[in-house]
């Protein structure tokens, strides 16, 4: 994967986007903010300590907050780091084409999706976008799964033992995330698809040459 080649990049639209909240998971019971017992008399304050937190002024919203939705505190934060660090991206569902194998990924609506065109790749037709693993989560289908490999073996070409279809894989460049396969998403949270060529025959000058790819599976 490399370097786009001149008239590479190919717009195309499927669906609307339809952003959504981060999940904030289980609801097990409600929780305190962080800050300690209350000090002696005399006892000097001390700074919030690592994990702990001072809320200040907002400390009457974060109670209400957690009363209303019914979270302990470590929920409501998860919450508010999902939504700062997800900022801009929406959750997309996918999976094979039997259904035994389904995931999420949080991603933008505009996909930037590779085309390579390496001898595996032009066999399947392996378009798709790169993530971080962080932003992957697979829902079900970890026991129908098997792996393909060859070559130099860091790329793991996963997919469905029923089906056959890859979904996702763990690509060469970037093995740290992982490749999404566009044509495997549900419909209505990809607004474009930009596509960009890359020339996976000389893939050790390609990925070289290219000045964002590695970049992709970086948080």
């Amino acid at each position: 994967m490399g370097r786009a080649t001149a008239g590479s990049a190919r717009r195309s639209r499927r669906g609307s986007a339809a952003a959504s909240s981060p999940a904030g998971g289980s609801r097990r019971g409600r929780g305190k903010a962080a800050g300690g017992p209350p000090a002696g008399p005399g006892a000097q304050a001390q700074p919030p300590g690592p994990g702990a937190f001072d809320l200040g002024a907002q400390s009457g919203r974060w109670a209400a907050f957690q009363e209303r939705h019914r979270l302990s505190c470590e929920e409501a934060a998860r919450l508010l780091l999902d939504a700062y660090e997800y900022r801009g991206l929406v959750k997309h569902t996918g999976g094979c084409h039997c259904g035994a194998v389904r995931f999420e990924v949080w991603a933008s609506a505009d996909l930037h999706v590779f085309n390579c065109n390496c001898s595996i790749c032009t066999k399947k037709q392996n378009r798709h976008f790169i993530v971080p693993a962080s932003r992957f989560k697979l829902l079900k289908g970890a026991d129908n799964l098997t792996t393909y490999t060859f070559n130099t073996h860091r790329a793991q070409h996963t997919f469905c033992k029923t089906c056959g279809v890859q979904s996702f894989y763990t690509p060469r460049s970037n093995p740290d995330g992982y490749g999404i396969a566009p044509h495997c998403l549900d419909d209505g949270t990809v607004q474009t698809i930009v596509t960009e060529d890359i020339n996976g025959k000389e893939w050790e000058k390609a990925v070289k040459e290219h000045k964002t790819i590695r970049d992709m599976s970086k948080p």
